[in-house]
């Protein structure tokens, strides 16, 4: 079921800031921001040559990185993306397995343009798990 990783996301207040630590400290690619407001964030992703890290910045006080920040106030890892093939029979087979998907259970549009669901971090080892249809 489980493919590749496809991102590693970190909360940030500032990514503009932080693209700029990728861009000129690391020498990554950094795409433009986008804004994402039906989840609540601006988006930037750093293009490495096996993954990407997927930089979250909150879009108001309703934002969930909002809520991240004020627990991380210095930012942090928020959370893990998977590739799967199949988004609806990956999450029966979370569930069958005693995972919680977050929020309806129907697999929202990610920001990549594809449908992505959130797995409870407390059923994942502690950390939030993205799973994203490929």
């Amino acid at each position: 079921m489980i493919g590749r990783l496809n991102h590693v996301a970190i909360a940030t207040a500032d990514v503009a800031a932080a693209s700029k630590v990728y861009a000129e400290a690391l020498g990554a690619e950094v795409s433009d921001p986008v804004d994402l407001p039906e989840h609540g964030v601006r988006v930037v992703f750093v293009t490495l040559p096996n993954t990407k890290v997927e930089l979250l910045e909150p879009l108001g006080p309703g934002s969930p990185i909002t809520a991240f920040l004020e627990r991380n106030p210095a930012g942090g890892l928020h959370h893990v993306c998977y590739e799967v093939g199949d988004i609806r029979a990956a999450a029966a087979q979370l569930v069958a397995s005693g995972a919680r998907v977050l929020g309806d259970g129907e697999p929202k549009i990610g920001a990549h343009g594809k449908p992505v669901l959130f797995i409870h971090p407390k059923d994942m080892g502690g950390v939030l798990t993205e799973i994203e249809e490929v």
